[in-house]
């Protein structure tokens, strides 16, 4: 199947700090990303979906700004970077209006599922975080 890249930008009404941390700690995460979230010994993330455990490594790390989680396969010895899910935060001086950039690169969804389900999943993180 072909690789999509979903982009997309939404508001939230939070500040940096608070948001930062439900995109790059596991308890975070867990609040409205996947219904469990684990990391292992080797600091791999593990995402639990549906009962389906997907392993990640959190490669980008900038605090209150940037999270980038790259997914690979733990059975295989090939290096791929072919799925990954980035986080970036800005906030516009005019306004101080917080945005959260989502840029999703998947081989599982196309693009119009992948809308649904991230309105879904901001939705959810709005309501936790109450933004």
């Amino acid at each position: 199947m072909s690789k999509d890249q979903f982009v997309a930008d939404y508001q939230l009404n939070a500040s940096k700090k608070i948001v930062y941390t439900y995109l790059s700690t596991a308890s975070g995460l867990q609040e409205w990303f996947a219904d469990k979230v684990r990391i292992d010994e080797d600091k791999n993330y593990i995402f639990n979906f549906d009962q389906e455990d997907h392993y990640a490594k959190q490669n980008i790390i900038k605090a209150n700004l940037h999270v980038r989680w790259d997914f690979f396969d733990p059975k295989s010895s090939v290096s791929q970077k072919e799925a990954y899910i980035e986080f970036k935060l800005d906030e516009a001086e005019l306004t101080q209006s917080l945005f959260l950039k989502i840029i999703d690169q998947s081989n599982f969804y196309s693009l119009d599922e992948l809308d649904g389900i991230w309105d879904g999943l901001i939705a959810k993180l709005k309501g936790t975080i109450g933004g």
